[in-house]
């Protein structure tokens, strides 16, 4: 309870009882606020305004009931206790004021029991109100599984639909002879990248984190901006600016995600007649007084990530419990948003700050530590000789537009590419024209499974190299793959360059042999 005390409204058209029962009370050193009502038209304003933590009242009085009360209650609260204190109260109108939502009632002829039934109302609604969210916030999180498991499905149609953008972007750019075309081919490319980082960033998002990896700041901001797309009103101004947007560091893209999606959502709620709010990085130096108690430093920069807001704010008092399990300071809030924040920046050992001026906005910082990453920041950029040399490669991939695509893109770079699309006419090709030089294969395809199909390829005396391309959020497992000497794991989807640069590297490897 606050420290003002317990909020008590009393029902009762008698002052002197009412003065007894508060009486009992204050025997007790119980802290509480007091109002006084008699009529339904004041018990309505007062559950409004006074928003009491417990209702005591008499049974009968001129123009208005207990019964009636405990009626408009439970219209408006399940959990609010009601008590009845009554002179007049007989056993069976007792049980049946049980019944109909009373919490207990008391005898004024013996308040002794007052005190205790008290606390004892005042506790078990905790405990109520506690069961209430924590069985919202399982039927939440059952319904993002079933939205995870939704997305999972969706998401490799959308794929599939998407995937031949980026081929046929590619290969109406290699026409630099025909200046509409080349431009043709980078809007078709353009759109097609876009619609799959959009169907990526709902796709991680619904299904949760997966491992630690190399988090790129302008991959992290541009995924939020997509995300953030329809629910920003047109009075919120955002701006999401970093001030290095190649910078990376070791992470967990989705929750980091997650995180920033939560602090803008909840930023753009405490602006509800609009203002501006503010996304931006920065990299800084951290002085050890800067760290509390049982917070770690590490020797290296932060990076640190604001976000900042020009709506209502937070007084102390919001502020010293923004982080307690199950706060929250909206009705249809379930107070662990925050703390999932603090969790994952905690599980990237960095530290969260809070600045909020009540009237003039909040500003949220996340400090996470920056490892040297060294010569990993080249990524073997060097550039690689993409073209082929005449090598036989066998493209086995079930969706006919893909496998019309894949085809194209490789005779254009100087590869002899055959197309099949089913394990079986695989097999078939390489018994009527003997082994190529290199498979390409999707890890997807229904009838023969790429993990069958490569199996019966080695049957068949298959051991060059094989490129598969497969799901990054429904890779194969890798136990069943069959022992392949040089096996080439690629997330889908892949671009032409990324594509030629693998086969170029499994040419080689194969080679070296």
């Amino acid at each position: 309870m606050p420290d003002s005390g317990i909020r008590i409204l009393q029902i009762e058209d008698s002052k002197l009882d009412a003065e007894l029962v508060l009486s009992e009370l204050d025997a007790d050193a119980m802290v509480y606020q007091a109002r006084l009502v008699d009529d339904e038209t004041s018990f309505l304003r007062e559950l409004e305004d006074f928003l009491p933590h417990i209702v005591l009242s008499d049974l009968s009085m001129p123009g208005f009931s207990g019964q009636r009360a405990l009626e408009l209650l439970r219209e408006r609260d399940q959990d609010l206790p009601f008590i009845f204190i009554s002179a007049t109260l007989g056993e069976e109108a007792a049980i049946e004021a049980l019944r109909n939502g009373a919490t207990d009632y008391i005898l004024k002829q013996n308040p002794a029991r007052l005190v205790s039934a008290v606390r004892r109302a005042l506790r078990e609604a905790d405990a109520q109100r506690a069961r209430r969210r924590a069985e919202a916030e399982l039927i939440r999180a059952q319904r993002f599984e079933s939205l995870a498991m939704l997305a999972g499905g969706l998401s490799h149609d959308l794929r599939n639909l998407l995937q031949p953008l980026l081929l046929a972007g590619d290969s109406l750019q290699d026409y630099q002879d025909d200046p509409r075309l080349a431009r043709l081919g980078k809007l078709v490319r353009d759109c097609g990248k876009r619609g799959l980082d959009m169907v990526q960033s709902m796709l991680s998002f619904a299904r949760g984190a997966r491992r630690a990896e190399q988090v790129r700041i302008g991959a992290l901001l541009d995924a939020l901006r997509l995300l953030l797309q329809g629910s920003v009103p047109k009075s919120v101004e955002l701006d999401i600016v970093a001030d290095d947007e190649q910078l990376t560091f070791e992470g967990n893209h989705t929750e980091l995600q997650q995180c920033l999606l939560n602090l803008c959502l909840n930023a753009i709620q405490a602006m509800p007649y609009g203002g501006q709010m503010r996304v931006e990085t920065a990299q800084v130096s951290l002085p050890p007084e800067f760290f509390m108690d049982g917070e770690e430093s590490v020797a290296s920069p932060y990076l640190r990530i604001t976000v900042s807001d020009t709506g209502l704010g937070m007084d102390e008092e919001v502020l010293g419990r923004l982080f307690e399990p199950f706060f929250t300071t909206k009705e249809t809030g379930t107070g662990l948003g925050l703390l999932s924040c603090k969790r994952i920046v905690a599980s990237h050992g960095g530290v969260m700050r809070v600045q909020s001026t009540p009237g003039k906005g909040t500003f949220f910082s996340l400090y996470l530590p920056l490892a040297d990453s060294g010569s990993d920041a080249s990524e073997r950029d060097e550039e690689l000789g993409l073209q082929g040399n005449a090598e036989r490669v066998l493209v086995v991939v079930e969706e006919a537009a893909q496998l019309s695509l894949l085809s194209d893109t490789l005779d254009a770079w100087g590869y002899q590419a055959h197309a099949s699309q089913s394990g079986t006419a695989a097999l078939q090709w390489i018994e009527a024209h003997g082994v190529p030089d290199l498979v390409v294969m999707d890890a997807d395809m229904n009838l023969f499974t790429g993990v069958r199909t490569l199996a019966a390829l080695i049957e068949h005396g298959y051991n060059h190299g094989v490129v598969l391309l497969a799901r990054p959020d429904h890779p194969p497992d890798m136990a069943e793959l069959p022992t392949l000497e040089h096996l080439f794991l690629v997330d889908k989807p892949i671009s032409s360059r990324r594509l030629l640069k693998v086969l170029r590297e499994a040419i080689r490897a194969a080679h070296r042999d």
